[in-house]
């Protein structure tokens, strides 16, 4: 079976997108995902986004981990959607929205290149959840911001997704590629989480690295920028807007204080397209 495929990232949070608008593909995603992101075997990517027509909004996205799994939300992989309907003709204006998991994400183009492309995109990605039980994690209360795990002090936040952010003053390849696997599988966490570790900078800015709930160690995590955004102001650490230093690019999040709310705005980019041979 031929599929057709896009690449895009957002600061360097890459997937392969399938619309499903245009073709119909009778498949198991799940599965497929594991394939068409291989780095070496497939397309590679950090996973898997299908785009489609919604049932609760005009458009809605579906995405799938290196190894699957279904995940809620992606503050990067939705800029990247709203990206394409946008350049391919399925929407005109400057706003979208698109129905995740984690509920309908409203998102505007902010800035679009000299072709006329949509180069960058603000998501509001809607109130952080604070409350242990509904992060989730097992530990009662809100906020949750003094989480002991292997040694390290952690602030637990939900942006759709379970997030457990860490404060330190150097961010090295043990903590991430050793502890944020072992962190990720914690028995505190029912359903997994994605695990960051952060460096403040000064009040505006902070240094972010991240291990993704079931892809790894990514570039740049949009929900995980969003926790690490809304951690540092519960933690006293910075203002409530912040530039996240990922390893491929700045991420700049917003918690507003009278809505609650947090808008995350970041880059999307194209990269490629193609076409994936898939016989199983």
């Amino acid at each position: 079976m031929d599929i057709d495929f896009v690449n895009m990232h957002g600061a360097g949070n890459d997937y392969i997108y399938i619309d499903l608008m245009k073709n119909k593909y009778d498949v198991d995603f799940s599965r497929l995902a594991t394939y068409i992101a291989d780095r070496h075997f497939g397309v590679g990517g950090d996973g898997l986004v299908l785009i489609m027509k919604g049932s609760k909004a005009d458009y809605r996205m579906r995405m799938f981990n290196l190894d699957g799994s279904e995940a809620e939300m992606c503050g990067n992989a939705i800029r990247c959607v709203a990206k394409y309907l946008f350049d391919y003709g399925y929407k005109e204006g400057d706003e979208v929205d698109i129905e995740t998991l984690a509920g309908i994400k409203k998102l505007k183009v902010l800035e679009l290149d000299g072709e006329g492309k949509v180069k960058k995109v603000r998501v509001n990605m809607g109130r952080p959840t604070l409350e242990g039980e509904k992060i989730p994690i097992n530990i009662d209360g809100a906020p949750v911001v003094d989480v002991e795990i292997l040694g390290y002090q952690g602030t637990a936040v939900s942006m759709g997704n379970p997030h457990i952010v860490f404060f330190v003053d150097e961010i090295s390849d043990k903590m991430v590629l050793q502890d944020g696997p072992e962190i990720e599988k914690h028995k505190l966490f029912p359903k997994k989480t994605n695990v960051e570790f952060v460096k403040v900078l000064d009040k505006q800015n902070l240094e972010m690295r991240v291990w993704e709930r079931g892809s790894g160690e990514t570039l740049a995590c949009g929900t995980g920028a969003c926790a690490t955004g809304v951690a540092a102001v519960l933690n006293g650490l910075t203002e409530r807007k912040v530039n996240v230093h990922a390893l491929g690019g700045i991420l700049t999040v917003e918690w507003d204080e009278n809505s609650g709310e947090v808008f995350l705005s970041g880059p999307a980019e194209e990269v490629f397209k193609g076409v994936y041979y898939y016989n199983l």
